[in-house]
């Protein structure tokens, strides 16, 4: 009995929190690690409240932890003021990602808040402004891999129309053909392979765009919009559901895997 009565009030003091959390502007922290820059960024799902965004060079838990005091400072709050934990959920770098997730999980779990995850391919797609092409997110899989995902723009939100896969290049220019639309390309794995991709997409008759390198890398700042907007409709999980979206065994996985047959 006593258990169950202690469920209840767990349940309801849940409640109030999140009705009151609607009441006032959430505060919502953002962290990602899944490519080789750690960005974290705090808003209070109305605006950008401070940012920050280094090239880590596989230094990423070395970076986080004091990035993320300096930009809570940044934004005047204080750790136990943050409503919802957002994280970047990958594909990208196993290591990266292993240090934002974990960090946000541990976060999450000590401020019992909830967490928004979000794929590095949406928040890539998110970050192009308005645009009547189909946009191709692409993230850098190494060993003349990708990632990538294809979203429409045209009506504001990212909508995804071809989900998360990960192959050769070849395997990439043969969705883009299948589509059969004006395409604008986004992400770091363009950034690597621009050339082979254009010069294979060449012959095709499709015209292709190019974003910036301004965009090449998911950006905290972006996540944390999109958090705000799940996290207002409540579409969050404990920090226990959370999953990373790998797409691919481990490189260290893959490479035993060949030293074994071989």
């Amino acid at each position: 009995m006593g258990e169950q009565v202690a469920q209840v009030d767990r349940r309801i003091i849940g409640n109030l929190r999140s009705f009151g959390a609607r009441l006032r502007a959430m505060i919502i922290l953002a962290i990602d690690t899944s490519t080789d820059a750690v960005s974290v960024a705090v808003n209070n799902s109305k605006q950008l409240l401070a940012s920050a965004h280094v090239t880590s060079d596989r230094r990423h838990a070395e970076l986080l932890a004091p990035m993320l005091s300096n930009v809570c400072a940044q934004a005047d709050i204080s750790m136990r003021e943050v409503d919802v934990v957002a994280v970047d959920i990958g594909p990208g770098l196993f290591t990266g990602m292993r240090v934002g997730i974990a960090s946000a999980k541990t976060i999450a779990q000590v401020l019992d808040v909830p967490i928004v995850g979000v794929s590095s391919l949406d928040i890539l797609a998110r970050s192009v402004t308005t645009t009547e092409r189909v946009v191709l997110s692409t993230i850098n899989a190494r060993r003349g891999e990708l990632y990538w995902a294809m979203y429409r723009n045209d009506i504001g939100s990212s909508i995804e129309v071809k989900p998360p896969r990960v192959g050769n290049l070849g395997d990439c220019v043969v969705d883009i053909v299948d589509r059969g639309q004006e395409t604008l390309i986004v992400g770091n794995g363009a950034l690597r392979y621009r050339q082979q991709l254009g010069e294979m997409l060449e012959s095709t008759g499709l015209s292709i765009e190019w974003s910036s390198e301004q965009l090449a890398q998911p950006s905290a700042s972006v996540l944390a919009l999109i958090a705000a907007e799940l996290a207002l409709e409540e579409q969050w999980q404990t920090a226990t559901e959370l999953q990373a979206l790998y797409l691919r065994a481990p490189d260290a996985e893959i490479n035993w895997e060949q030293r074994v047959k071989s």
